[in-house]
């Protein structure tokens, strides 16, 4: 389980395919403070598993399947990109954010990221089939990053960004057309999932 709240911006070293899996290589800086063999790290929002790590040289490699290469945006990495890193959850302090599980929904396509004023605002696509899944002023994860939902359509959502978000996060490397990995509200697929099995339940005693 993760916040959404982004704890550094790492760079890809390699990312190619081995005999098993694809295997990732990521030089990181604040998240390798405790890391341990096996830690879930989410890596532009989707949790990974750190299978080596070297804190000398300041790198994480991680196992990639391919259903998961396919289903995110992990397709459109290559060295020298960069990747926004959590650890996992640890209750022993403060938490902002959303919680965030780690497990991409779909994958949204940038229409807009422009600077208005002082603030940005970016605009991207969602499947229709799960805009249901995003309300005005709930709470959205891409790329791993909590935002609120400012505005909302059929096929696409929009949030506004302050500096530092751009600073620290990997949006300041992200154009129109560029894709981010997409977390829909937990609370609001479990709220349908209850809903339809409720519904499901009174048909059959009907």
């Amino acid at each position: 389980m993760f916040t959404g709240i982004i704890e550094d911006t790492g760079t890809i070293l390699s990312f190619d395919q081995g005999e098993a899996a694809y295997l990732l290589k990521v030089s990181a800086n604040n998240v390798l403070e405790d890391v341990a063999h096996g830690d879930s790290i989410a890596v532009n929002g989707c949790c990974l598993s750190v299978t080596h790590f070297d804190t000398d040289s300041g790198e994480l490699h991680f196992d990639v399947l391919e259903e998961t290469r396919r289903l995110t945006s992990f397709a459109d990495l290559k060295s020298g990109s960069l990747v926004n890193l959590e650890r996992s959850l640890s209750f022993n302090g403060k938490m902002g954010g959303h919680f965030v599980t780690g497990h991409v929904d779909a994958i949204g396509n940038i229409k807009v990221l422009e600077q208005r004023g002082n603030d940005y605002f970016l605009r991207i696509s969602i499947p229709e089939d799960q805009a249901k899944y995003v309300v005005w002023k709930g709470s959205i994860a891409l790329d791993g990053i909590s935002l609120t939902v400012a505005e909302v359509s059929s096929d696409s959502l929009s949030v506004w960004l302050i500096p530092t978000t751009m600073e620290v996060t990997n949006l300041r490397q992200k154009k129109p057309g560029d894709l981010m990995n997409l977390e829909f509200d937990l609370l609001a697929k479990y709220v349908e999932s209850l809903t339809c099995n409720s519904q499901q339940m009174d048909t059959k005693v009907i």
